[in-house]
């Protein structure tokens, strides 16, 4: 069995890793092709496919849903905090009026920032800013070697490294897969545990109930080196919900949802709602509800706390009318993330988006459907895509080939972003060059080209740009397979970030300390 331990040594000093050094020897040491870490600016306006009659349309239908039908609170504090607010609460159905809506959100802020135990890696989440997460929560694992098999610890600890290694991943999300052979009232302390040694970068706690949202919150702190009072200054970590659609919040995630307010920390609400099933067919009724869904619960989190850093995500697409099966990278899955991404600009909220394939394997379709989903989302104006690399099988299969295929497309649209493209300088336009050249020259040996060439145009580092004799004169290595031994040889090559001995240990002793307690008590 591979050796998935760290290495013993560490320094013991207290070491930063998001600097151009650490990107330089991230890159020698990975052997690979990277852009620097960076958190990436936007420079496009976002495509708007709604006229202004339209999103007045939208946000009509998603207050009259959350005025007339009301959405269901699964939670008993839940609703009576929406008692004390006013809203009219029957049983579990909570109507809340507009006014009440739009005065809470007009408290939640259009821009913040999540700073995880590095600082060098801290994030600007709203604005122009967009960063890429991993994905999150399959239950299965699949390489080239294993197929399809169910995750556990060793495969999770495989995909945080590469979270790790790549630097257009900007946060490690959930579990990038889910390690069920850790029993589950212990499960979030130990795969919180690797995270944090294993990574510096900002991570994601699920909200499952009280105690599990205390333990990882806790460790954030620990690893952080804060005080309680310094932790809730400002978000160091971030959660995100799901709503069971149609109309529902249910009770473990408002409870790990209220403990995340009250602390201060980052909260996205994602409904999920496919078009069809789970939510109206057209896409227009599947955007209004997945809106009124998000709304009713960032408002919850805006009376507890006003100004509270809240993030409006969506993933609505569509099934596949003939088996009812889950379908992504589709041109509805594409329209309805920009019209989303329209509202949020409307309701002055930063947005989540996600990137997604329907594919089983690594295959052409795997790539197409995730290209789809991430410039759309892209585009759209997201600040945060969850699930931009490793996702298959809709969700419910991740692969460290699929990861390492994904991480070229976020490359090329960080490269995409970079304004030296587009450039008009006099040198630039490069008449002079034109000049030296002429009609009868080629631009290789040109001074211009010269000065230039090294990092001219983005390099790839999985890509086969070569002839096809060459290609095939070199093995005729087919995509996947040269991913999987990029994966293989990050795995062979991989150097956790420096963590202080003595916040490790601290760390540690938390995990067993709460293991021998028993962890958490499944609540239900």
């Amino acid at each position: 069995m591979e050796n998935e331990s760290e290495p013993a040594k560490h320094s013991r000093t207290r070491r930063r890793s998001g600097g151009r050094g650490a990107n330089a020897r991230l890159r020698a040491g990975a052997g690979i092709s990277q852009l620097p870490w960076q958190v990436p600016v936007n420079p496009d306006a976002p495509i708007s496919p709604l006229d202004e009659a339209g999103i007045y349309a939208i946000h009509d239908g998603a207050m009259r849903i959350l005025e007339e039908i009301g959405v269901e609170f699964l939670n008993d504090e839940a609703l009576e905090i929406f008692r004390k607010a006013g809203c009219r609460v029957e049983g579990e159905n909570v109507r809340m009026g507009r006014d009440f809506v739009m005065e809470m959100l007009s408290h939640a802020p259009s821009e913040f920032q999540i700073t995880p135990r590095n600082p060098d890696r801290r994030l600007t989440m709203g604005g122009n800013h967009v960063v890429f997460g991993c994905v999150s929560s399959p239950p299965n694992y699949w390489d080239l070697e294993t197929g399809k098999m169910p995750g556990n610890q060793i495969h999770f600890r495989r995909m945080l490294k590469l979270a790790q290694t790549f630097n257009c991943i900007h946060l490690t999300g959930g579990y990038p897969v889910e390690p069920i052979d850790i029993p589950v009232p212990v499960r979030h302390l130990e795969t919180t545990y690797d995270k944090l040694t294993l990574t510096d970068k900002v991570m994601v706690a699920y909200a499952l109930g009280d105690q599990m949202v205390k333990d990882v919150m806790e460790m954030a702190r620990i690893a952080a080196g804060l005080s309680h009072e310094a932790f809730e200054e400002a978000p160091r970590l971030y959660t995100n919900i799901n709503s069971t659609s149609p109309l529902k919040h249910d009770k473990l995630m408002l409870n790990g949802w209220l403990q995340f307010v009250r602390r201060g920390q980052a909260v996205i609400a994602t409904p999920f709602t496919l078009a069809g099933a789970m939510a109206p067919v057209t896409m227009a009724g599947a955007v209004t509800l997945s809106l009124a869904e998000a709304l009713s619960v960032i408002a919850l989190a805006q009376y507890v706390r006003p100004g509270v850093a809240c993030m409006l995500g969506t993933f609505t697409s569509n099934v596949d009318m003939r088996s009812g099966a889950p379908a992504f990278g589709t041109p509805e899955f594409m329209r309805a993330t920009q019209m989303t991404g329209q509202m949020a600009r409307f309701y002055g909220l930063p947005m989540r988006g996600s990137g997604s394939c329907a594919a089983n394997v690594p295959d052409a379709q795997a790539a197409h459907e995730t290209s789809q989903s991430l410039w759309s989302t892209v585009q759209s104006g997201a600040n945060y895509i969850y699930h931009s690399a490793g996702w298959l099988e809709g969700g419910l299969i991740a692969s460290p080939e699929k990861f390492v295929q994904d991480c070229e497309i976020l490359q090329q649209i960080q490269r995409y972003f970079d304004p030296r493209i587009v450039a008009t300088t006099e040198a630039d336009i490069a008449v002079d060059a034109v000049a030296e050249v002429g009609p009868r020259g080629h631009f290789f040996g040109a001074a211009h080209t010269q000065e230039r060439y090294e990092d001219a145009f983005y390099q790839p580092f999985l890509s086969d740009w070569r002839n096809y004799e060459a290609w095939l004169n070199d093995g005729g290595i087919w995509t996947a397979r040269r991913a999987h031994k990029i994966y293989r040889h990050l795995m062979d090559t991989f150097e956790p970030p420096p963590i202080d001995p003595a916040i490790k240990e601290e760390l540690r002793a938390f995990v067993d300390r709460r293991k021998k307690e028993g962890g958490v008590e499944m609540e239900y």
